[in-house]
């Protein structure tokens, strides 16, 4: 049982302190109306403290003139915003100091920050993306919006600034509208089209079937946005994500990612400065890491260029396993045992390799028997299994799959050389001729463009066209990942993925099947259906 509070404060101080802790006297309690730069420092204080976070917090912060308390946390009133970040970057070398001392980067996990981007391109969000650890982005969807709105007559796309002054200006242009007005044109056909395939059941809600309806046309169209379409993003992450993401971003080679760097440097620097005070382009910290990437990259390309051949190759599009480890089953099994053995993990895994494959079983169902839905996840054993895939699919499909990030992946420039996804639905219609039109189209321009800009000329190229990359995953990771995404209400090729992972590990690995249990192999019609219909009920319950 914890122990209750042991610190005595006066009636003043618990006044003070109620604003900014849940409770003055348990020994769980969490913080509340403080900035980030704060929080962050008061943890870092507390590790080397004998006080209370409390009585610290009183000590070192509010009553502390150095600190600017009052103007940052608002102690006394409301503050306005400018009046805050003044006072912020006032107190900026006090804070500095307290972070400094440490001299630990696990320190920028102590505070954070949320942040929009909005109006860039569908590249840069994967960019943005593509840092896994301590960051949670959130993208705008291409299934539940329409990207047919123009403003001021033009089409949501970027307008990449080296295209824009490059001899590719009016092809760049007229392909991109070209497909934005293939992609509205087709709406109201193929919703139609739709309506009469699949007619609305007399038990399911109107709202229920509308949203399913649009998922679906929205789901078959989506391969016309080119990478060039604008999107907003909203992400939460720590000092040490956004100090990592501002190096990457400002060292990258399109100019749309280092103005992004810039100007979340700018915003970032006005709520968690001493977080990401490292990341500005002045600094030495930066000046490094850049130095770094451009000596790295530089090198990575000749040595490339040395050995691999410019040709390129045409996989079909689909999963393929690459590698895995042939002592997987033994070593996922030693791994469950070691918890409740005084044995080393070693000597399990030589123990588990003379076992009947009948007792080999009894222990790998032990951590499958249990499980009653997905989200009952798997133990850490489960991790010792590692597998490496190489995945040819649609750009839309990769970003939906690019999501996992627990997980090593990698792809390449994006390009119109492996052939493009067209959904089955419109194949056979009126509708395919238009489509393929605009692939086509797109393929012309992209190829003329990416002889002189390789690296702009992704902007161009549509989401229906292939991508490849590869996944370096172990079986923990893998089970969330193909049991979520193969779900019913998700899109039909990210959900042929996750279902071929599925399979291509049970054939290497038959043991491993119970541990793909709810992996949903069917296909469905309207795919959205049930999942709208479950929020309609949740909706209508709460009236």
């Amino acid at each position: 049982m914890f122990q209750d509070r042991y610190e005595e404060f006066t009636e003043s101080q618990l006044k003070t302190l109620e604003k900014y802790v849940t409770n003055t006297s348990g020994s769980v309690f969490a913080l509340k109306n403080l900035p980030e730069v704060i929080k962050g420092a008061l943890f870092s204080r507390y590790s080397r403290s004998s006080l209370g976070l409390r009585s610290l917090l009183l000590k070192e912060f509010i009553n502390n003139e150095e600190t600017e308390f009052s103007s940052i946390a608002g102690t006394l009133a409301p503050t306005k915003t400018d009046d805050q970040e003044q006072a912020i970057q006032k107190a900026q070398n006090f804070y500095d100091r307290i972070l400094d001392g440490y001299g630990d980067d696990s320190i920028g996990e102590l505070g954070g920050a949320h942040l929009a981007v909005e109006n860039i391109s569908m590249l840069a969000a994967k960019f943005i993306e593509d840092s896994r650890i301590g960051g949670s982005p959130l993208e705008k969807s291409t299934r539940y919006i329409y990207f047919d709105q123009k403003v001021q007559g033009e089409y949501l796309f970027y307008r990449e600034p080296v295209l824009m002054t490059s001899a590719y200006r009016d092809l760049y242009l007229d392909t991109c509208n070209h497909l934005f007005e293939t992609y509205t044109q087709l709406i109201p056909p193929l919703t139609t089209y739709f309506e009469e395939r699949f007619p609305k059941d007399p038990n399911s809600s109107k709202a229920a079937y509308t949203a399913s309806l649009r998922a679906k046309v929205l789901d078959c169209l989506r391969g016309l946005l080119p990478a060039s379409t604008l999107t907003n993003m909203g992400m939460y992450g720590n000092g040490r994500f956004f100090e990592q993401l501002l190096h990457k971003l400002q060292t990258a080679p399109l100019h749309e990612l280092q103005d992004i760097g810039k100007r979340s440097y700018e915003e970032l620097s006005k709520i968690i400065p001493s977080f990401v005070r490292r990341s500005n382009h002045t600094h030495r910290s930066h000046q490094s890491f850049a130095q770094f990437c451009d000596n790295f990259n530089t090198e990575l390309k000749m040595i490339s260029a040395q050995f691999v051949d410019a040709a390129a190759d045409t996989p079909p599009p689909g999963v393929r396993l690459l590698t895995y480890d042939p002592d997987a089953v033994y070593k996922v099994a030693a791994a469950l045992l070691f918890q409740n053995s005084s044995q080393s993990l070693s000597h399990l895994q030589s123990i588990v390799s003379e076992l009947s494959e009948e007792e080999i079983i009894k222990i790998l169902e032990v951590a499958s028997s249990s499980r009653e839905n997905r989200r009952h996840k798997s133990p850490r054993a489960l991790e010792h299994a590692f597998y490496t895939f190489e995945i040819v699919s649609d750009f839309g499909a990769y970003r939906d799959m690019h999501r996992h990030r627990m997980l090593t992946q990698e792809r390449q420039l994006l390009n119109c050389n492996l052939g493009y996804y067209i959904p089955d639905e419109i194949v056979g219609t009126p509708l395919e001729e238009p489509y393929r039109m605009a692939m086509d189209k797109a393929k012309a321009a992209f190829d003329l463009i990416a002889e002189e800009l390789p690296e702009e000329a992704q902007y161009i190229v549509p989401m229906a066209y292939n991508v490849r990359w590869y996944y370096h995953a172990n079986l923990r990771a893998l089970q969330w990942l193909c049991e979520l995404r193969s779900q019913a209400a998700g899109h039909p090729t990210y959900r042929y993925l996750a279902q071929a992972l599925a399979k291509a590990v049970i054939d290497v690995h038959p043991a491993f099947e119970r541990y793909f249990k709810f992996v949903d192999y069917e296909g469905y019609d309207l795919g959205r259906l049930q999942q709208e219909e479950r929020t309609e009920q949740k909706r209508a319950s709460r009236v």
